[in-house]
């Protein structure tokens, strides 16, 4: 599944149909594909893992999910959920979640929700993970509504960084501790931009699909762990775990 940094690369890349009107719009995604010809793209916006186009009336919400994908100016030879042309180019979406949202985007999202997002804000994320202090840690981090743009690489990364055990619970961290898993989440992610624009992002990998600890040189444990019941790379002798 992208995350955050990676559609805000997509939302880059395309940014050059804004101002442009849409042509042509087809796919098989169940919207209103009459809506859409005829109106010009006022914006390209972002918000965790979902890519809002945004136009005068409506806005187009594009989820790429586990296995989505786009082309800008070609085609991969598959039925698109969501063709747009324009009078330069074509941007197609594969594979992904497409809806249309009526209203103002600036009503419909907390920015400050959005680790990618220059209105972060981390007291408010803190303020939520104190609330859900059951939760394990593994969980919080892929939580959208805590840490929206935070996937599946981030939280393994961000909880070797700060030595946390992906099984600690939020509520038995100490404070210090909590405050790093909410820095980090933010530091990483733009860590992960960079790296991902350079070419360069697994090369950075500590633990995500590694097999030992660059700290100890021992096997890392992979499980399925959490609610969300996704791949997890950790350190036994490194993490701590932190349980009430």
């Amino acid at each position: 599944m992208p995350e955050g940094p990676s559609i805000v690369i997509l939302r880059e890349e395309a940014a050059g149909f804004v101002g442009q009107r849409i042509r042509r719009a087809e796919g098989n995604a169940k919207i209103d594909m009459a809506r859409l010809p005829g109106k010009c793209i006022e914006s390209l916006r972002s918000f965790g893992k979902q890519t809002l186009i945004e136009l005068p009336d409506v806005a187009i919400r594009i989820h790429l999910l586990m296995f989505g994908s786009y082309r800008i100016n070609e085609r991969k030879d598959a039925a698109p959920r969501l063709s747009l042309g324009f009078d330069k180019g074509e941007l197609n979406f594969y594979s992904c979640s497409v809806r249309l949202l009526d209203g103002e985007l600036d009503e419909l999202y907390d920015w400050r929700g959005d680790v990618m997002s220059d209105a972060w804000d981390p007291a408010l994320a803190r303020r939520k993970l104190r609330a859900m202090p059951d939760t394990l840690v593994c969980d919080a981090l892929l939580d959208q509504t805590v840490f929206a743009g935070v996937g599946n690489i981030i939280k393994n990364e961000v909880l070797y960084r700060i030595r946390v055990h992906p099984l600690s619970t939020v509520g038995a961290l100490p404070p210090r501790k909590l405050g790093e898993l909410v820095k980090q989440a933010r530091a990483y992610s733009f860590e992960f931009l960079a790296w991902k624009k350079a070419y360069v992002l697994r090369k950075h990998w500590l633990v995500h699909n590694q097999g030992r600890c660059p700290r100890h040189d021992i096997p890392l444990k992979r499980a399925y762990l959490g609610k969300t019941n996704r791949r997890t790379f950790f350190c036994e002798l490194c993490q701590k775990l932190y349980v009430d």
